[in-house]
Formats: C-alpha cells, structure tokens, sequence
C-alpha cells in the first residue's frame, strides 16, 4: 500500500470527533486519581483537585442540601453544553425538579438551574471565559464563580442572548443572596479559605 493509500484508508476508517469519542478515548488513558477532567471548545483540562478547592465545593453542596435532595446534585459529572465540542465536569451543579436524563442516563443542561466554579489558577481562564458563555447560552440562571486567590465570588444571573445581564461581586465572608433566584437561599462563605 501507498502513503496515499494508507492516508485514504485511514480517512475512509476515521471516526468523526465527538464529545462522546473523546471521553472514551480519556476513559481509556491513565488519568491520575482525583483529577477533573473536561472538554472546553474542543479542548482537554485535566487539573487535579486541591483541598481548598473541595472545601469550597463541599461546603456549596452542604448549604444547597437545604432545598436540593441529592440526587438533584452533581460534582465533577459529565453535562453537555451547547457550543462547539462542550462536555463540562462542572464543580458542582443542581438541577430543576422537573429534570430527567437523556437517553445515555446523563443530565441535560436544559434542567441545570445553578452552577458553581471553583477557580483553579490553571483553568481560571475557562471558567471566567468559554464556560461562562455556554452556561449562559444554556440559559442556566444562577452561576456562582467562587474565586479563593481573590477572596471573593461572582454573581452571574439573567442569562439573555449568550451573556449573562447580571454581575454581582461577593468578598468571602458576605452572604451570597440567591433568595431572588429559582435557588432561593442564602450561601454563607464565611468559612471558604483562601488560596
């Protein structure tokens, strides 16, 4: 067989790349224990997590309990979000009473109501960035970025035409008022540690 041949064959037998043939490829390759993995834009993040990261999350998750029963919760699960190649492991998500899973038993990010980030220097970028967009492309009316280099959180509400309306800015140790959103309750971040 000729180069060209070899290269028409490998065409011919290629698969098209998909949000689904990535994550088979991951699941395949030696991903370290206790590190997040996603697809932003077509783009592979793998960061491990850090304590202060999993406090922030855990102590989000606690208080989200209050109105949310666990099986409406999600941290570091695979949701797809619109936009070119998205399949976010999100901090932590909560979805709408109504929500169901699709046909691959996964979440549909038209039932996700409220995400969290918590920043990681390494994929901060994503975060403030494309994740953002898409969230508010999903129309996912609450995201809370929880910042701990900066001590502070932000506010994202009102998704409307890809943008959220809405940026509020929380120091850590301020109450984070959901009460007016479909969350309804208050965060406390008191106890969130710095990075």
């Amino acid at each position: 067989m000729t180069v060209t041949e070899d290269r028409i064959t490998m065409a011919e037998e290629s698969v098209e790349l998909s949000l689904d043939v990535m994550f088979e490829w991951l699941e395949k390759m030696p991903v370290p224990e206790g590190t997040k993995v996603e697809i932003v834009g077509g783009n592979i993040f793998m960061s491990p997590q850090r304590q202060h990261h999993w406090e922030i999350i855990s102590a989000i998750f606690e208080q989200l309990r209050a109105k949310y029963p666990r099986k409406r919760l999600a941290s570091d699960v695979r949701i797809d979000f619109p936009g070119h190649l998205n399949g976010f492991a999100c901090d932590l998500a909560a979805m709408a009473e109504r929500s169901v899973k699709d046909g691959k038993g996964r979440w549909r990010y038209q039932d996700v109501e409220f995400v969290a980030e918590v920043i990681s220097k390494d994929t901060a970028a994503n975060d403030y960035g494309p994740k953002k967009s898409a969230y508010a492309t999903a129309e996912v009316p609450v995201y809370v970025i929880a910042d701990p280099y900066k001590g502070r959180c932000y506010l994202y509400t009102h998704p409307k035409d890809g943008e959220y309306v809405t940026r509020t800015k929380i120091d850590f140790g301020d109450d984070v008022d959901l009460t007016g959103t479909v969350v309804g309750l208050t965060l406390k971040t008191d106890e969130f540690p710095r990075d």
